[in-house]
């Protein structure tokens, strides 16, 4: 066969535009569901966080009292197995949270609580519903499972009001309420992905204090790259302070109430920065996140009450990861 330029030149416009599943293609990421095939996976949130207390003008406590430590992690095994599957339409996921592991370290030396209401979660299971590309539909019993861990964080004996104590009930929601956020919010799916491409989201901010924040997610596609398991989708993400926290997400407190420790004692905490990144491996082929991994660093303002000082920085550093256990269950 003769090579004309004009055939050459259709053969490089094929090449650069990605035909033939060549890496310029367009992607489909959308969540592969196989009845009565569970899946499971391992959710680590973990944070680091210190205080430093201001007392007048340009002025701080002296010493080893001029700043305050502490650290929590809630490590997490969960189990998905889809009951009806339906790969056009809504499919039923069962979710079950085989251990929940609480861990509490304050390098001031407090004594950390010896339970925490997240423990509430472990041996409990819910159903949920998702569309084709993981979104979900109804949230009904995982919301009446937060609600029922949010009463489990309050003091018994109320003879000095409600009291709450520390918890990591939102670490929960922020691993379960979100799952596969990364896909499901693109908002044109169905025509695919390319290289490069750009999309946005909103996720939740777990924090020690009970405050509602929420962070504004970039997601960037980076790359596609090949696998002995399949073809694995690089999706990247930046974050930065969410203006609003949407009225649909849950709430695991009702009624008024005083939080004990540190973050009881401190008031009218103010958001004033947020940053960081993360980076997710989608797994085009058996449509599924293999894992991921969120890290961010939000700085906030707090007062004393009573006048008792100018008040305190807060910088929390925080971890969510996700990882696929290899010993799946068939």
């Amino acid at each position: 066969m003769k090579i004309t330029p004009a055939v050459l030149v259709a053969v490089l416009v094929c090449f650069f535009a990605g035909c033939g599943g060549l890496p310029q293609k367009k992607q489909l990421l959308t969540v592969d569901f196989k009845k009565d095939q569970t899946l499971r996976y391992k959710f680590v949130s973990s944070r680091d966080i210190e205080i430093k207390f201001i007392l007048g003008p340009g002025k701080t406590k002296t010493g080893k009292d001029n700043v305050e430590n502490f650290s929590e992690s809630m490590e997490m095994v969960a189990a998905y197995t889809p009951t009806e599957v339906d790969p056009y339409g809504v499919t039923t996921i069962k979710a079950t949270c085989e251990s929940v592991k609480i861990r509490r370290d304050s390098k001031a030396g407090r004594k950390a609580a010896t339970n925490d209401a997240a423990e509430y979660f472990a041996g409990k299971s819910f159903s949920f519903t998702v569309d084709p590309r993981g979104k979900i539909e109804d949230y009904t019993q995982l919301n009446e499972l937060i609600r029922q861990a949010g009463e489990k964080a309050f003091r018994p004996n109320t003879s000095r009001g409600r009291i709450k104590e520390p918890d990591m009930i939102n670490d929960f929601v922020a691993t379960q309420w979100f799952l596969w956020d990364a896909v499901s919010s693109i908002e044109k799916y169905a025509e695919g992905i390319s290289a490069g491409q750009s999309w946005k989201s909103e996720l939740s901010v777990p924090t020690p204090m009970v405050v509602r924040l929420s962070r504004d997610v970039t997601y960037t596609l980076a790359e596609v790259r090949n696998n002995p398991r399949g073809k694995m989708a690089v999706i990247r993400s930046s974050y930065s302070l969410g203006k609003s926290v949407p009225a649909s997400w849950p709430i695991p407190y009702t009624g008024s109430f005083q939080m004990s420790g540190t973050f009881g004692f401190l008031a009218n905490y103010k958001m004033l920065d947020l940053q960081g990144e993360g980076e997710e491996l989608f797994n085009i082929d058996a449509g599924r996140t293999e894992q991921y991994n969120q890290q961010y660093q939000m700085n906030l303002e707090a007062s004393f009450p009573m006048g008792l000082g100018l008040g305190s920085k807060v910088s929390i550093k925080q971890n969510l990861t996700m990882q696929l256990l290899e010993n799946e269950k068939k």
